[in-house]
């Protein structure tokens, strides 16, 4: 690993990494989060049987709008031409509902900052969702699960 900090010039101010001369590549991102609730709340999720509505729906939504708009929210991320951006969900255990967001672009730099944006966003959205029905809510683990580059 560089030790050479890269958002940094020499004099220390913040910069934007230069990826120009990196060749495009086909690159892909997967990360998770997980929302931890009562057993009967992701019960209620998974059934669509919320006040607020189809959960998992705007979850989805919404966690695909903030991989579109990561280099909105993040100071310095590269505004990435995304070809693909998926967030899914399964549960992990009784009271455990995994988030799993999937990115995909042909770019110079990777999706991974995009791919835990949507994650984040996702489980931040079902919170919103839920949290009338049930107070002791936690989003735990967000963490980038894979990522990989091809030459294209």
């Amino acid at each position: 690993m560089s030790e050479e900090l890269t958002h940094y010039d020499a004099e220390g101010n913040a910069r934007m990494v230069d990826v120009s001369g990196k060749p495009p590549m086909a690159r892909e991102a997967v990360a998770e989060a997980f929302l931890v609730a009562a057993a009967g709340t992701i019960d209620r999720v998974l059934a669509g049987e919320l006040p607020k509505g189809e959960a998992l729906a705007v979850a989805r939504v919404a966690g695909i709008q903030a991989a579109k708009r990561c280099a909105e929210l993040i100071p310095l991320c590269h505004p990435l031409p995304l070809n693909h951006a998926a967030v899914d969900f399964e549960r992990a255990a009784p009271n455990r509902l995994r988030v799993v967001a999937t990115t995909r672009t042909i770019d110079r730099t990777g999706v991974e900052m995009e791919a835990l944006c949507a994650a984040s966003i996702a489980a931040l959205t079902l919170w919103d969702m839920v949290k009338g029905v049930d107070a002791e809510l936690m989003i735990t683990d967000v963490t980038l699960c894979s990522k990989t580059k091809v030459e294209v």
